[in-house]
């Protein structure tokens, strides 16, 4: 029987008894040493959080049911299935690489509980990092400072006065907002505001605010419908109101990859006779769209909109224009 399963055996003897389970009970069942079930009992009550008690009077081990612990302690299961190792190895990720701010403090419990599953059984977490890793490209740092002001202003609800540099033309411009969510996409952080400037939601990358600026006034609310309508309706984090619908063509080939991929929560797609596939995806702004048009190459083919198809070939014919 190997560590992780005895964990399990004495959580349930504890659990299902009525009262105090005796020494020699968990020695036969689990058949190991004292000094081995003392480690045990050690490393449920430290690591795990399960409020385990000698009953000297009962002459024997049992869950002390006034700890408040007592119900939200368990166990992890034995392992977890890939999401499951995703999305933890994905938090510790960003709770290791989480600027400083407001919620800081209040995380790390939760980073040193992510830790304690990721030990659950007999793989350290430093050896489960070691071994499975969660690679993340492309990621644009922020100000610290401008971080810690932005999350604050965030759960606060007050206004902000920001300077923006944008990278598409090359300039700087303040803007008075309401900012309403931060979200964390493809690896970087973006602000979604009500922007005052252009009187109607916005987003901006994190990374670009080159100023912030707290100020003493209430924030504009946007409901969250609002914010789904403009921001996630379209494709990725260049979304709007308006959107138009991209039909991509992609050769069989690449069709074995591309129908797993998730593009957008409401896309279609389905398998042609030929073995190609079809993909329809909303959009409104195309920038993020064609760049992933792009790395497809010659396995793709944008049939509508015309525009779409005009944008694409005149990004190829420039691509061209590099190598004459």
């Amino acid at each position: 029987m190997d560590r992780t399963e005895r964990f399990y055996r004495i959580e349930q003897l504890l659990r299902d008894s009525a009262g105090a389970v005796p020494r020699a009970t968990f020695l036969d069942r689990l058949e190991v040493s004292l000094a081995t079930f003392k480690r045990d009992l050690e490393y449920l009550r430290d690591r795990f959080g399960i409020p385990i008690l000698w009953d000297a009077e009962a002459r024997g081990y049992r869950i002390d049911p006034s700890d408040p612990r007592t119900q939200a302690s368990c166990l992890p299961r034995p392992w977890f299935n890939a999401a499951e190792v995703h999305a933890l190895l994905t938090m510790q990720h960003l709770l290791e690489h989480l600027q400083p701010g407001l919620l800081g403090p209040h995380l790390q419990p939760l980073g040193e509980r992510i830790e304690m599953l990721l030990e659950g059984s007999d793989h350290s977490s430093r050896e489960v990092r070691k071994r499975i890793r969660i690679l993340n490209m492309y990621t644009r740092p922020v100000t610290p400072e401008h971080f810690g002001q932005l999350s604050r202003a965030v759960l606060t609800g007050k206004r902000l006065r920001i300077t923006h540099y944008s990278r598409q033309r090359d300039e700087e411009s303040e803007r008075e907002v309401s900012p309403q969510r931060l979200v964390y996409y493809r690896d970087n952080w973006y602000l979604d505001t009500w922007c005052h400037l252009r009187n109607g939601v916005r987003s901006f990358g994190v990374e670009a605010i080159r100023q912030v600026q707290p100020l003493d006034k209430p924030r504009k609310e946007v409901s969250q419908k609002q914010l789904e309508q403009v921001l996630g309706a379209g494709y990725g984090i260049f979304a709007g109101a308006k959107t138009r619908t991209a039909r991509l063509r992609f050769t069989p080939t690449r069709a074995r990859w591309v129908a797993s991929e998730a593009w957008h929560p409401k896309q279609v797609g389905r398998f042609l006779e030929d073995g190609s596939y079809l993909l329809e995806v909303p959009y409104s702004e195309d920038h993020e769209l064609i760049m992933d048009i792009l790395r497809h190459g010659p396995e793709v083919q944008v049939l509508a909109p015309a525009a779409l198809r005009t944008r694409v070939r005149e990004a190829l014919a420039r691509t061209l224009d590099q190598y004459d």
